[in-house]
């Protein structure tokens, strides 16, 4: 991968369904990375346990739509072994100030206790990484997160890959041959993670969940 990477470069990499990482934090080069298999989140058939509804409608917290993506970034690189250096975070903030890197956080006392990132292109929605420093906040910002892009237009939601963690929440891994096809469907759709909407309350995003599990 070429050291001067853009943003124009990136975009272009991720549409042709590839992404960036590097081997460590320590490491500042790039590389491209396209597995055989896909993790995906189906809109339709995010998986919420007994156990995080009844935490979701507690409503112990505040949910809020980019407005600390560099906060959420670092937090998911704060670990001993991480794919995001240096390099990679700038591009990040830079796609996120051109308005094609989103995070969704999730606040608890005024304090970030957890969060998603991603890129967005077209109706695809690509998740980078997420993080949490409070129980179930990552799996609290999934379940806001796949309405939000449902409610929002998009089509695709992906994970890049499938760990046990994700798949418990109803991600699958799907062929690289069928992940292109539904990303060429997204690509073609208008999607708008920044379109103004109110997040739904918990009551609301409960019954949404029923509705399409």
């Amino acid at each position: 991968m070429p050291r001067e990477l853009t943003a124009e470069l990136l975009l272009s990499g991720y549409a042709q369904g590839i992404f960036p990482m590097a081997e460590s934090r320590e490491d500042d080069r790039l590389h491209w990375v396209d597995p055989r298999q896909r993790g995906i989140f189906p809109l339709d058939g995010f998986h919420i346990s007994r156990s995080l509804r009844r935490r979701i409608l507690q409503q112990r917290f505040e949910i809020r739509i980019n407005t600390a993506f560099a906060d959420v970034v670092r937090a998911c690189a704060a670990r001993p072994d991480t794919w995001i250096n240096a390099p990679l975070a700038r591009h990040y903030d830079d796609l996120h100030r051109r308005g094609h890197a989103q995070s969704l956080e999730v606040w608890q006392d005024g304090v970030l206790a957890g969060g998603v990132f991603g890129i967005t292109l077209g109706g695809a929605f690509f998740g980078e990484s997420m993080f949490s420093v409070r129980r179930d906040a990552s799996k609290i910002a999934l379940a806001y997160l796949v309405d939000h892009l449902r409610m929002t237009g998009f089509s695709l939601f992906d994970t890049q890959f499938l760990t046990p963690h994700l798949a418990s929440l109803g991600a699958i891994e799907i062929p690289r041959a069928d992940y292109r096809v539904l990303l060429a469907e997204a690509l073609s759709k208008a999607g708008d993670f920044r379109a103004p909407r109110a997040l739904p309350t918990a009551q609301l995003l409960m019954q949404r969940c029923t509705q399409i599990s």
